[in-house]
């Protein structure tokens, strides 16, 4: 059960205003669900958001939106009919209910057991029910990005230019069921990013850093902003001193935290679950095989208090939980929607997502990070003759069929005779998602998530995600450079 004021947020903002009594939405769901019919909700949203960039010492531009509406969806065997309109009224609802029941009744169902969670269940929220916009004033906000720029530059003279960027989302959710349940969420959201440009010698490079989660702007503190200026000044200037990157085969040492996003993006689309309905990932049919090197354990939480990837409940209305994908190298679980787990007959875990009221929910992951091992970090480096240490990434992508991905190291350095030596510039990894979970060596004792910056896209739809691991040594990946 939804704590009462996070239901009667929603219920004022998006059902009351609209004069959308129960009765109104039983009627709503009379149209809308009949024999060939499995599942079907109404899915309320309202949305504030806000973005300030700085550049050059001055705020360069500031943006402002609302959006509301209201999807209603359908669900017939595997067939899912789905409609939407940016007007919340009865009348709407109702031709939405329509059209989506033309389309759902259109062909055969096939009728499978329920696997929707109990109405009435107790849900501890995991962040406050606040608006982050209203927690600073404007001119806080051009103020807190003025500050962190001064930090930027005063922490050395060859950063030539700073640009930062602050963004906050005030979001509430209801969603209604055909069983008759009722779930909604109040989704705070704040980011801060920060990227410097840093020139010696008629070379520049660039750095970044920046962070946030589910909580208002006071999550910016000095020490904060101190933590990003540091990290993105720190970047730029060791990718000044930065040589070519060697390319070839060779042991690839992983730092912690943000490096997670290879395993986000190489292993974790692989498993959610309408890849492996559909059969179309690498890790298809494969559940209590070794699909991965031992001490290789891999979760989905979106449990953790204010991450950023968190939710109390996903988009379906259930609550999010923590799913164990990979236990010591076998694949014991993926990552579920109701369509999907009703069809495979496996367990919901909470991870139905949208971007918005506009789109269709997906699987999709929450924070998905690896495990801690046993080895001190330093002992990974030391074990290493000669290969490549990535403590940074940039851009990537990868090929759920069959695992391929090819990622670019923002910040990468030399390992020789167990030292970290010198860094290196353009380097990329290349490889298999599931044969470079094999090749793991060594997991170091020093797991962390990231500090809160990530997006994940699918079937172009955007969400915000956390991702996270310890240290890391990955044996035999292939390394494309440009030495």
């Amino acid at each position: 059960m939804i704590p009462d004021s996070v239901q009667q947020i929603a219920q004022k903002t998006l059902l009351a205003p609209f004069d959308l009594e129960a009765a109104k939405l039983e009627r709503v769901f009379g149209t809308l669900v009949g024999r060939k019919v499995d599942y079907a909700d109404l899915y309320f949203q309202y949305a504030r958001s806000e973005g300030w960039s700085l550049e050059e010492g001055i705020v360069k531009s500031g943006s402002f939106n609302i959006e509301q509406g209201v999807g209603v969806r359908a669900v017939s065997g595997e067939k899912t009919a789905f409609a939407y309109s940016d007007e919340i009224s009865f009348n709407a609802l109702t031709d939405a209910a329509k059209a989506t029941r033309a389309i759902a009744t259109a062909g055969q169902a096939r009728r499978v057991r329920s696997n929707l969670p109990a109405a009435g269940r107790s849900i501890v929220p995991l962040y406050r029910d606040i608006d982050p916009i209203a927690s600073l004033e404007s001119g806080q906000k051009v103020s807190l990005l003025e500050k962190l720029e001064r930090k930027c530059r005063a922490l050395d003279p060859r950063v030539v230019q700073v640009m930062a960027s602050l963004g906050g989302e005030y979001e509430v959710v209801l969603i209604a069921r055909h069983d008759g349940a009722i779930a909604a969420d109040v989704r705070p959201l704040v980011r801060l990013s920060v990227q410097v440009i840093a020139e010696q010698d008629g070379r520049r490079e660039t750095g970044s850093s920046g962070g946030g989660g589910r909580t208002d702007y006071s999550h910016f503190t000095d020490e904060v902003l101190d933590f990003y200026a540091k990290q993105a000044v720190s970047q730029a200037l060791v990718n000044l001193q930065s040589r070519p990157a060697p390319a070839g085969t060779m042991t690839v040492v992983l730092g912690p935290g943000w490096p997670g996003v290879l395993l986000h993006e190489a292993v974790g689309h692989g498993l959610e679950g309408d890849f492996n309905r559909k059969k179309t990932s690498a890790f298809s049919g494969r559940m209590g095989q070794r699909v991965a090197s031992r001490g290789v354990t891999v979760v989905d939480d979106g449990t953790i208090p204010n991450r950023r990837g968190s939710l109390t409940v996903d988009d379906e209305g259930t609550p999010t939980s923590r799913t164990v994908l990979i236990e010591d190298g076998v694949l014991r679980g993926y990552m579920q929607d109701s369509l999907n787990a009703r069809l495979m007959g496996m367990p919901l875990t909470g991870n139905a997502r949208r971007e918005s009221y506009a789109h269709l929910t997906l699987p999709r992951m929450t924070n998905t990070y690896m495990l801690a091992g046993s080895h001190d970090p330093a002992e990974i480096i030391k074990s290493v003759k000669r290969g490549l240490y990535a403590t940074n990434f940039g851009g990537g992508q990868v090929d759920i069929t069959n695992g391929k991905f090819v990622f670019s190291a923002s910040e990468a350095y030399m390992i020789e005779d167990g030292k970290v030596t010198y860094p290196v510039k353009g380097a990329t990894l290349i490889g298999n998602g599931p044969d470079a979970l094999t090749r793991v060596s060594m997991i170091g004792n020093d797991l962390q998530l990231d500090t809160g910056i990530g997006t994940c896209g699918k079937d172009g739809q955007s969400v915000p995600v956390g991702v996270g691991q310890p240290s890391m040594r990955i044996d035999g990946l292939t390394v494309g450079g440009t030495a």
